[in-house]
């Protein structure tokens, strides 16, 4: 029987939605947070009532099932949506995902640990509707605001990086570093192509982009105890928030996932002569055998510590792990020939030492981070 001929069940009539859209969207990203999700919700339907709103998690794929708790509540709850990502990881993509994919004319911004306080949605809402204002930024650091919840390590970092956002990228904001705002979904729509999806602290990289042309208001709150679950504070925070720094610092020219491909090949540097050492004083190596395993040594460290931390969205496993490595060797060997050929060029024009060291250094470093990130792990 032809295809033309085989009967059809009769589709049920497609149901018209009813009602308009949503006026605000609560974008939500998350990593391991099923124990924070329903109670999340419940508290945004209470803080929002009267509102038009949905909420939007983007999960990371996480292993704790976060994403089929956010589903299942969507089954009995419209207003509840759940992207899902694989092999893509990090907070400022997330958020950027989700914003992308509102209809809302606005968009809030927030963590799921319920630190951020949701009794000042409304009044983050109240500001955008007066049309006077793009950006309202919930803040710890001003009257009526707390951190009080930090422990003192993570206060003291919290404290520098305000100080140095501050100083450096000119921001007058008394916390760039919350991860509390809601702006007009057309200014993220504008800017997205600019916007880094690495790294944590995404309100900072909106505000720097947008170069001051955003009207800005802020609103106090109390930062409050995690609800449920571990914090995702580290020490890779920190250096992402270095990358962010320098990258807006020079115009883009650092990225984060540069500066941290720039110190792994530091620490494996400091293997390198580690192992050389070694080699030659306690095995009696011949020093072209020391400087082979300490090669080969530093290599591994330096694949392992970019799979792991530098391009950890993309993480290799199993054989394309093994795969990567052979890769990472190879275009670590064209690096040190483009290294010693560029450094011997710029010798030989201007018999500076640690110049022409420094410059070859340089460029194999960057012939090493542009060929690794777009043949081994298959990134920009």
């Amino acid at each position: 029987m032809p295809l033309s001929a085989v009967p059809t069940p009769a589709s049920p009539a497609a149901t018209p939605a009813t009602g308009p859209g949503p006026v605000l969207s609560v974008v939500i990203p998350t990593l391991n947070e099923a124990g924070n999700v329903a109670e999340l919700v419940s508290r945004i339907e209470r803080a929002l009532s009267g509102v038009a709103w949905e909420v939007i998690f983007v999960d990371d794929n996480s292993p704790d099932g976060t994403a089929a708790v956010a589903k299942r509540l969507s089954l009995s709850d419209r207003r509840v949506r759940c992207i899902r990502r694989v092999e893509r990881r990090g907070l400022a993509g997330a958020c950027i995902e989700g914003i992308l994919s509102s209809a809302a004319p606005y968009v809030a911004v927030m963590d799921a640990d319920l630190q951020h306080d949701e009794a000042i949605l409304p009044k983050m809402l109240a500001h955008l509707e007066q049309g006077d204002t793009d950006l309202v930024v919930g803040t710890r650091y001003v009257e009526g605001g707390s951190a009080a919840a930090f422990d003192a390590r993570r206060g003291a970092l919290s404290r520098i990086a305000t100080r140095a956002a501050q100083r450096f990228l000119g921001t007058s904001l008394s916390d760039p570093m919350s991860g509390f705002f809601m702006l007009r979904r057309e200014v993220v729509e504008a800017m997205a192509g600019e916007l880094s999806s690495e790294g944590f602290k995404i309100l900072l990289d909106i505000v720097t982009t947008a170069g001051g042309r955003l009207r800005i208001a802020e609103e106090p709150f109390v930062f409050r105890s995690r609800f449920s679950g571990e914090s995702k504070f580290d020490s890779r925070v920190g250096i992402e928030f270095l990358g962010l720094l320098l990258g807006k610092m020079t115009f883009g020219v650092v990225n984060p996932r540069f500066l941290l491909f720039g110190l792994v090949g530091a620490a494996g540097l400091g293997v390198h002569l580690i192992v050389l050492k070694a080699s030659l004083l306690y095995a009696s190596a011949f020093f072209p055998t020391a400087q082979s395993l300490a090669t080969v040594t530093a290599m591994g460290n330096n694949f392992l510590l970019n799979n792991f931390l530098t391009y950890r969205d993309r993480r290799l496993k199993g054989l394309a792990m093994l795969k990567g490595f052979a890769g990472f060797c190879l275009i670590g060997a064209a690096g040190a020939v483009t290294n010693v050929g560029i450094a011997s060029y710029f010798y030989d024009e201007r018999p500076v030492w640690w110049l022409a060291g420094m410059t070859g250094a340089l460029m194999g470093l960057l012939w090493n981070y542009t060929m690794s990130s777009r043949f081994v792990w298959h990134t920009r």
